[in-house]
């Protein structure tokens, strides 16, 4: 079973079952042994959407949220920032454990994996790219390529006929 610490400090162990894909499937209309079906796009889209994403791991974790009186609002009110990464990461580490077949678990594994160093990669290429820029330098080849200011109000107001 794998578990998250929310921004209130309080760990969550994510769960999942039969009966636990069962009640997501009723109350939420997804069916998460299905999440891979399509190359990792419903799983993608539910991972990188944190609104569906609390729906899901409150579904998980509704008993547990029960034991302690905490409404699916409080416990989405303290998933921000990395806490939905860690929660996100959670979730697809037990839905990986879900699976019957050891070679599908392995093979789930070296996807997400694969995902995680592209994903890694890119954005360490993203910072590199925005290291590299010098906002001074840039703002001055934006403004010299946009030509010149149209005129003030105050000096086309010398233009107009008097009222005299």
């Amino acid at each position: 079973m794998h578990s998250f610490v929310d921004n209130s400090r309080r760990t969550w162990e994510v769960a999942i079952n039969v009966t636990a894909v069962k009640r997501i499937r009723g109350l939420l209309g997804i069916d998460l042994y299905a999440l891979v079906d399509d190359g990792f796009k419903s799983l993608s889209k539910l991972v990188s959407d944190p609104v569906s994403l609390a729906d899901v791991l409150y579904c998980l974790c509704k008993d547990q949220a029960d034991k302690q009186s905490i409404s699916d609002e409080d416990f989405g009110r303290s998933l921000a920032g990395d806490v939905i990464t860690n929660a996100a990461d959670a979730f697809v580490e037990e839905l990986i454990d879900f699976f019957p077949d050891a070679r599908a678990r392995a093979s789930l594994r070296k996807v997400i994996e694969a995902g995680k160093a592209v994903r890694d990669r890119v954005v360490s290429h993203a910072e590199r790219i925005l290291d590299s820029i010098d906002p001074e330098v840039e703002a001055m080849k934006w403004i010299s390529s946009s030509g010149t200011l149209p005129e003030s109000s105050a000096s086309t107001q010398d233009h107009l006929p008097s009222e005299s």
